[in-house]
């Protein structure tokens, strides 16, 4: 106290308080922070219940309090509480630990597509990264180093594992963002709040808790998240504090050494919450269109394009009304472009059209996407819908009766429409489609048929030749079909008919196909009888897209 009195009187200034990372715990009233009780899931409500009645601290947090301060419906509800994995584990009958980074439990509610997952989190101790155990590798290359360690980071400072427990003010602390480090007590209506995250929430102001370069070194992802959290609310007025928006280009270089999985869910996410064009455009804004991930560069660069851009208005639309959205979709049309073109390509060069539309597929899979989907159901779902896009142009025979039962048909439907909504099919065809997937069969059999006797009343001039090769050349010029009456047209694949105008004009021979067998008139009425009306017209061809189609890795 003397010193400090001489100090004073000398005009000495008294050094500043170190600052307290863990900051100071406020709890504010219902009357202070106006979230609407009613729009807390009730799921939520029910996980927070159970712990508190089992003698834990429990609350929701993060991202789900920010939305309930500022009057929105949260789509997802995190709890976070001083119980254990295992001690939540053992609370809930559906309920499973995942994770080796941040091990965490997922409490699941419900079957299906409508199950509703609830994030349970046990509340972190705040270490500092330098007393870490260190492993000279990453995430993915020391695997076996990482096996029972409990706090470790890399070379670089990242943390590999943050699995050390401790009180909630240190939770609080190694969080990234204040405005996502509150915690709501659903029954006492009580918001705790340790680094001004509310003060911010007014202020609209999206900051980083500690010094900004070290957290996105610490987890280079929240490289990723300040963008997708700068794109989502900035429709709100808010945006990225100076402090947390300069070291992001400087820092972009640290997302070389994330696990390429990691990458590719970020990249997910930052497309399908609703806010797809903006986060590129805060890309853009913020000089960061290109480098961060691969297959997100290509997104960005085609993010202009009419089929590209109205593919990510459709699933920003569908995520604002609430419906679910699938990734394959969005990756489907991104990379429709490939398949196209390389389909296209292998067709001029006279390789029949479903060996070259499957050869382009995984050309563009192996070039945008490589191993990191595992070649699972992202990658099925996505070929199916590539797939079907021939097949939605046979109309007749039981052709449209089979594609409409597919299991994956309204995705390759919906991409089909965007098609044509953007000039590349005739959007007749989309409304056809449309009626006769809803229609009975009384209804479909009536479309079929109508589909036939328009093809059928065409004029013969405008028709296209239903041969699968040239027909040979008589004496006399003409082709040999027109000098003979035995002659019969060959059903053929509507796909090879560009190869046929081809072999017409440079005289050489389209590749012959093997010609099914027609039925003798004779046979017996019970061995023709599988087919409808109209069913022989193609039905060769069709038949193969329909095997092809449902072998077993392409199904969901």
């Amino acid at each position: 106290m003397i010193k400090r009195f001489f100090d004073k009187l000398l005009g000495k200034s008294a050094p500043a308080a170190a600052k307290n990372p863990f900051g100071k715990r406020l709890e504010i009233g219902p009357e202070v922070h106006g979230i609407n009780p009613a729009l807390v899931d009730e799921r939520a409500n029910n996980v927070v219940r159970t712990l508190k009645n089992a003698g834990f601290e429990a609350y929701i947090v993060g991202g789900a309090v920010r939305d309930l301060m500022l009057g929105l419906a949260p789509k997802d509800f995190d709890v976070a509480t001083n119980a254990t994995p295992e001690q939540v584990k053992n609370l809930f009958r559906r309920a499973f630990i995942i994770g080796r980074r941040f091990r965490i439990v997922h409490v699941i509610y419900g079957r299906g597509r409508e199950h509703e997952v609830i994030e349970v989190s046990t509340f972190r101790a705040y270490l500092d990264n330098a007393a870490a155990e260190q492993v000279a590798g990453n995430e993915k290359t020391s695997k076996s180093d990482l096996a029972g360690m409990k706090h470790a980071v890399d070379s670089t400072g990242r943390v590999l594992r943050d699995n050390v427990w401790g009180p909630q003010d240190e939770d609080a602390a190694r969080r990234d963002f204040t405005i996502n480090a509150m915690y709501y007590d659903p029954e006492t209506q009580i918001v705790v709040d340790f680094h001004h995250g509310m003060k911010d929430a007014k202020a609209r102001s999206i900051r980083m808790i500690g010094d900004a370069a070290t957290r996105y070194r610490e987890d280079p992802v929240r490289i990723i998240r300040a963008v997708r959290f700068a794109a989502k609310l900035h429709g709100l007025g808010f945006s990225l504090e100076p402090k947390t928006a300069s070291p992001l280009v400087k820092s972009q270089s640290l997302l070389l050494e994330v696990p390429q999985s990691r990458m590719f869910d970020e990249m997910l996410k930052l497309l399908q919450t609703g806010h797809a064009l903006a986060s590129i455009d805060k890309l853009k804004e913020l000089g960061m269109a290109r480098g961060i991930y691969p297959l997100l560069d290509v997104v960005v660069e085609r993010a202009e394009q009419p089929f590209v851009k109205a593919a990510l208005l459709d699933t920003d639309r569908r995520v604002g009304e609430g419906k679910p959205v699938a990734p394959s979709f969005l990756l489907a049309c991104v990379l429709w472009a490939d398949v196209r073109d390389g389909w296209v390509k292998r067709l001029a060069a006279r390789q029949h059209s479903h060996p070259a539309l499957m050869d382009a597929i995984d050309d563009a899979f192996n070039a945008r996407i490589g191993d990191v989907s595992g070649r699972g159901k992202l990658a099925s779902d996505m070929r199916d819908i590539w797939t079907m896009q021939p097949r939605f142009e046979k109309r007749t025979g039981s052709a449209a009766f089979g594609l409409v039962e597919q299991p994956r048909f309204r995705a390759a439907f919906d991409f089909m429409r965007l098609r044509a909504e953007n000039g590349e099919l005739e959007e007749v065809l989309s409304d056809w489609w449309e009626a006769f997937s809803m229609a009975d069969d009384n209804l479909r059999n009536d479309m079929v048929d109508a589909v036939k006797l328009e093809q059928q009343q065409r004029p013969k001039a405008a028709r296209t030749p239903r041969v699968h090769k040239l027909p040979t050349r008589s004496a006399d010029g003409l082709p040999a079909a027109l000098s003979t009456a035995a002659a019969a047209p060959i059903p053929y694949d509507q796909n090879d008919a560009d190869h046929v105008q081809a072999a017409a004009t440079d005289g050489t021979e389209a590749p012959k196909k093997r010609r099914r067998k027609r039925r003798s008139p004779s046979r017996g009425a019970g061995e023709g009888a599988t087919g409808g009306a109209g069913e022989g017209e193609g039905q060769g061809e069709v038949q193969g897209a329909s095997q092809a189609a449902s072998r077993p890795e392409t199904q969901n």
